[in-house]
């Protein structure tokens, strides 16, 4: 299709976005709107920084003939890093899309979906609702109930037991949000494809990699080294192991041979479920059965809930990242 038609075709879908509608950059994943829409570019407002941007016809020429040069499957890593707002607008454009999960943008035959993330309509009916099996959602309850019935800024002044149900839910949570951050990270390795930081509006993360060694088998490392003019007592080490048998037969004691330095420190030793349970749905029943003023304190409290949820299971923010304006596709 010539560009030339698809240009204006894109237009006409851009025209008919609503006020407020965000999209989202598939690379930094940086959230923007369009301001104007004109005959030869499009303007666009980055929603954190408030950067208002132009996007230039000819650039987003130059990407529609690298689509088409490419089979009509272009990787959006080969683009420069200020260009990664004209797929998210192309992809709104019904022939094309953008795949993630390859990191492609790519021309179809059949209606795309678009990086159209939200519209103020949307935004203002989403409901939420408990997710189903997610031991950190109730966990996280119970712990900032616990949280709002005591004065953590005077912990010395509470309880035993409060420290105790405290202690443990604090274990608790932190465990099953560490498995559902790495459930997260599993799903996004797939997802970024470069080594630029990838924002989000909490923060940013980045692709990396971890260089862990471990020796091959002892004889064929010494041999190794032997054959290169290192003797074996030169890399050879007092064993462990071995060490602690030579103690089962001797009278020697730990300290004749170790540095032993001891700690002291608490440790969970089980967790009532049922009781946990009881308490979760307590919380829960006790919002359903209230109505008026005191019902809407309650929901605001389960979606302040929610959004210390998302902090517990965030990912730290990465280098900011910046990109210039006016750069090529």
């Amino acid at each position: 299709m010539p560009f030339n038609v698809s240009w204006h075709t894109l237009l006409d879908e851009l025209e008919e976005l609503p006020d407020g509608a965000t999209l989202i950059t598939p690379l930094s994943h940086k959230r923007f709107r369009i301001t104007d829409v004109q005959e030869h570019r499009v303007i666009i407002q980055f929603e954190e920084s408030g950067e208002n941007r132009p996007l230039q016809r000819d650039q987003f020429e130059t990407l529609h003939q690298r689509i088409q040069d490419s089979q009509g499957r272009f990787q959006l890593d080969r683009l420069p890093p200020d260009a990664d707002p004209y797929p998210a607008v192309l992809s709104l454009h019904p022939r094309f899309e953008i795949d993630e999960d390859s990191g492609d943008i790519v021309e179809t035959d059949e209606p795309a979906t678009s990086q159209l993330l939200e519209t103020p309509a949307e935004e203002s009916d989403e409901e939420r609702s408990e997710p189903e099996g997610l031991e950190v959602y109730s966990d996280a309850l119970l712990l900032i109930d616990a949280l709002e019935r005591n004065d953590i800024t005077e912990l010395p002044e509470l309880e035993t037991e409060t420290l105790i149900d405290l202690y443990t839910l604090l274990s608790d949570v932190q465990r099953n949000a560490n498995d559902l951050r790495k459930d997260v990270a599993d799903v996004l390795l797939n997802r970024l494809h470069h080594d630029r930081p990838v924002s989000g509006p909490f923060g940013s993360v980045q692709r990396t990699s971890r260089r862990n060694r471990s020796l091959k088998d002892e004889e064929d490392v010494l041999d190794t080294l032997k054959e290169a003019g290192i003797e074996p007592e030169r890399v050879t080490s007092v064993d462990r192991d071995k060490v602690d048998d030579a103690l089962d037969v001797t009278e020697l004691s730990e300290r004749d041979v170790y540095e032993i330095d001891e700690s002291e420190y608490v440790r969970k030793a089980e967790v009532d479920e049922e009781r946990k349970e009881t308490r979760l749905q307590g919380l829960k029943d006790q919002l359903a059965a209230t109505e008026g003023e005191e019902a809407e304190e309650l929901r605001q409290e389960i979606e302040e809930l929610e959004s210390r949820i998302d902090e517990l299971t965030e990912f730290k923010s990465g280098q900011a990242f910046h990109t210039p304006a006016g750069g090529e596709t």
